[in-house]
């Protein structure tokens, strides 16, 4: 029998796993009427222990991932939630108890030592066919689209056997799937790989380069030309961690370096600029911009002035919670017609958030439209992102949509009208914890009046718990 889940933080509330697997086929619709343009599937993907932590400690980022699945086709909706079957997972459930810890550093269960630490609980993405469920320090986990079973660690056809960021980024004109894996020469390393896949699902090209230092490099960026590599001072260093000291710390004397590569260049041409010690978990975009006969690239940024969630590099600080800062969107600019190895830094609006999103179709191209969450009350318990946000980067207007008290939105996910529609003419899909139902619902907005509330409400049979990523399938 499974001991109880300790009263941490980030084990209490929404932030709790939910046990059961289930599958609910024709959804309540509790308010509006779902779009008849509407016809897909919202992923999402989340951290949801199988079993408590081993010993006193727990980290969010570490529990197995669950993949939650909306269906809406004609009108009506319907939902699965899985656990992805990783070899962790399977090990585990086979055992009937926790063998690999959930805290960095965290020696593993008798039993756990050869186990490979695959979670694929940070993002769920779809590319040549396969459904892609992803942590940031493994292989990813191919799933069926339609049951959500798992098919296994998928290496492209045994073309890459590295770590793969939780972040590809996908070319919507060519189908490429671009990214890239940090520590790729093995804990502690900073050597990092960049892949290209094609639509096809094919490894056209993979390299692989040394950063400045070993740092954890959640996410990057690509434009229509070039792809830029962030390394911000959240490190990882060896002799640190064999002194007893955090795995993964903030370390701001190592400044941040950002490396920007044509995408028809080689890794020797990789150039970086420098800024002040930050950290940026999400971009919301990028694009090339060869105004005035300078070629520059232009990267927004959810920016903090810290990492959130890791200590010191003395280990004596706490761990900064999401709630002590929120991110902060600015805009850097890179001249790459200059040669200076700084950038410029503006700021595109006074509220700050995280999640940021965009209509996809303009990925890597200059664009007007972004989305994100952001928390505005921030004194209930269990307090998450409470407010979605609309940003005109044209004019700076925002628009703000709130569910109300005792309720909590998760990342929003941009769904377009139409294939032709114009930039930003569409639904936002998200969904909401409702702590006094303690359920969540599905809620579809007009993203172009996203403060008017929801054009649907839809009522799902669980809670969805706080968690990260989600991707739109149509079809």
């Amino acid at each position: 029998m499974s001991k109880p889940f300790p009263q941490t933080t980030y084990l209490q509330h929404n932030y709790a796993p939910v046990m059961a697997e289930c599958d609910a086929p024709d959804l309540v619709i509790a308010e509006g009427e779902l779009p008849e343009a509407l016809h897909g599937t919202l992923y999402r993907n989340g951290p949801n222990p199988m079993f408590p932590p081993l010993g006193s400690k727990h980290h969010w980022f570490l529990g197995e991932g669950m993949i939650h699945a909306i269906h809406v086709e004609g009108g009506k909706a319907s939902y699965r939630n899985r656990w992805v079957r990783t070899e962790q997972y399977n090990r585990q459930r086979e055992e009937g108890r926790r063998l690999v810890g959930l805290a960095f550093g965290e020696p593993p269960a008798p039993g756990g030592e050869e186990l490979s630490h695959n979670v694929a609980n940070t993002n769920i993405v779809h590319h040549a066919g396969r459904l892609l469920a992803l942590d940031e320090g493994s292989l990813p986990v191919s799933m069926d689209a339609k049951t959500l079973s798992t098919d296994g660690s998928w290496n492209f056809a045994g073309a890459y056997e590295g770590p793969m960021t939780a972040h590809p980024k996908f070319d919507p004109e060519t189908g490429e799937m671009l990214f890239f894996g940090y520590m790729a020469g093995g804990p502690g390393s900073p050597e990092m790989s960049y892949v290209v896949v094609n639509r096809e699902g094919q490894v056209t090209r993979s390299d692989i380069f040394t950063a400045p230092y070993a740092a954890m490099v959640h996410d990057f960026i690509t434009t229509d030309e070039h792809v830029i590599f962030p390394i911000f001072p959240a490190t990882i260093d060896v002799d640190r961690i064999m002194n007893g000291g955090p795995v993964i710390a903030w370390d701001p004397d190592a400044g941040s370096h950002i490396g920007i590569m044509a995408r028809n260049a080689g890794i020797e041409t990789i150039r970086w600029f420098k800024g002040d010690p930050c950290y940026v978990y999400h971009p919301m975009n990028a694009f090339t911009s060869h105004e005035g006969r300078r070629t520059r690239v232009i990267a927004d940024m959810m920016k903090y002035s810290r990492v959130p969630l890791f200590p010191d590099a003395n280990g004596q600080r706490p761990p900064a919670d999401l709630g002590d800062e929120q991110g902060q969107l600015v805009r850097w600019t890179f001249d790459l017609d200059s040669n200076s190895d700084s950038y410029t830094e503006e700021a595109l609006t006074d509220l700050g958030g995280e999640f940021p999103r965009l209509d996809e179709r303009f990925a890597g191209l200059n664009y007007r439209h972004g989305y994100y969450g952001a928390q505005k009350r921030g004194d209930e318990p269990g307090a998450s992102f409470d407010t979605l946000v609309h940003i005109d980067l044209k004019t700076g207007k925002r628009q703000e949509w709130e569910p109300g008290a005792g309720k909590f939105v998760h990342e929003p996910v941009f769904v377009p009208r139409a294939a032709d529609a114009s930039e930003g003419e569409g639904f936002i899909t998200s969904l909401v914890y409702d702590g006094e139902r303690n359920l969540s619902d599905f809620v579809v907005l007009d993203a172009e009046n996203m403060s008017s509330g929801p054009l649907a409400r839809v009522e799902l049979p669980t809670r969805v718990p706080f968690g990260f990523h989600g991707n739109w399938l149509d079809g």
